[in-house]
């Protein structure tokens, strides 16, 4: 098991998961990989043994796991094989796209004057602004004092006074939902509006799925990266896998799919259920006489 984050710590988090799940009356705990639950999900469909690549693409995180299914007097059996993971997925394509399109319209690279001299608006207001889980917090930081401050000072007043706005009127939703429908329809078109509309923003911008991939050509090697660790852990080949199967909403982006299909024959990966693999696997394997085959408990 292990965490991202700009500070992750394991022991950290999962003492947390003991002591919630110990105040709640829980004495005996099993984690799962979500992988796993997804290749419990799509396992039920095999219909001969088979050495399967899961990769789950989310919110935050990327995650594979290789996986030898074998069926032993009707019962299907899991055998782990090698796994890997990387904190790049959706909401590192959002940044993307609101680093491009949003923060140069909300003062990013724009500049302001003090004692004389024409200072950068500080770039570290906009790498908040462009993640969904600081966003939130960024109207309530000390940071808010000096973009309020800097308006005055600002050469274009304008774009700061649309950042203070989109904060202080909690406009960070439909931004985020602005952003998700570029990302579909850019999953199904090669070009699509962007439109950002919330009381006086109005952002918009025609967008290509080639600049789309463009922006995020640096979180898909990451991630085409986290893959090879998997199939090194594994000991295989990408030849030796006879099943792939890409799950969660990321999955659907054109370019992740096709780093896939530049290793794999596209006769072998399978997608589906994106949104509700992983959830389904995991009741599905609850109902397992044995889980010690799915699931870990938390190290010591």
């Amino acid at each position: 098991m292990s965490f991202v984050g700009a500070s992750p710590d394991e022991a950290l988090a999962l003492s947390r998961y003991e002591t919630a799940f110990r105040r709640m009356g829980v004495r005996e705990v099993r984690y799962a990989y979500e992988p796993v639950g997804a290749a419990f999900f799509f396992a039920r469909e095999l219909d001969h043994d088979a050495t399967v690549l899961v990769g789950d693409f989310g919110g935050g995180t990327s995650d594979f796991s290789i996986i030898r299914f074998e069926r032993h007097a009707g019962e299907l059996r899991a055998t782990p094989l090698g796994r890997a993971g990387v904190g790049v997925a959706g909401d590192a394509f959002d940044y993307r796209i609101i680093d491009r399109l949003v923060s140069p319209e909300l003062g990013k690279g724009s500049s302001y004057t003090s004692m004389g001299k024409v200072l950068p608006t500080p770039n570290r207001w906009y790498s908040t602004f462009a993640r969904w889980d600081q966003l939130a917090l960024m109207r309530a930081s000390r940071e808010m004092r000096d973009i309020r401050k800097l308006a005055r000072d600002a050469v274009e007043p304008e774009k700061i006074e649309r950042l203070i706005e989109v904060l202080d009127e909690n406009h960070g939703y439909r931004l985020y939902r602005s952003v998700s429908k570029l990302k579909e329809a850019l999953s199904f078109e090669t070009a699509s509006e962007f439109r950002f509309q919330a009381g006086s923003i109005d952002i918009g911008a025609q967008v290509s799925r080639t600049d789309f991939e463009a922006w995020i050509a640096p979180e898909l090697g990451l991630i085409e990266d986290a893959v090879d660790r998997a199939l090194a852990d594994a000991r295989l080949e990408a030849a030796q896998i006879e099943r792939v199967f890409l799950t969660g909403g990321s999955s659907l982006v054109p370019a992740v799919r096709e780093l896939f299909h530049r290793r794999f024959p596209r006769e072998r990966i399978e997608t589906g259920a994106e949104l509700e693999s992983i959830a389904a696997g995991l009741a599905l394997m609850g109902r397992e006489r044995d889980l010690s085959g799915w699931t870990m408990r938390a190290p010591s």
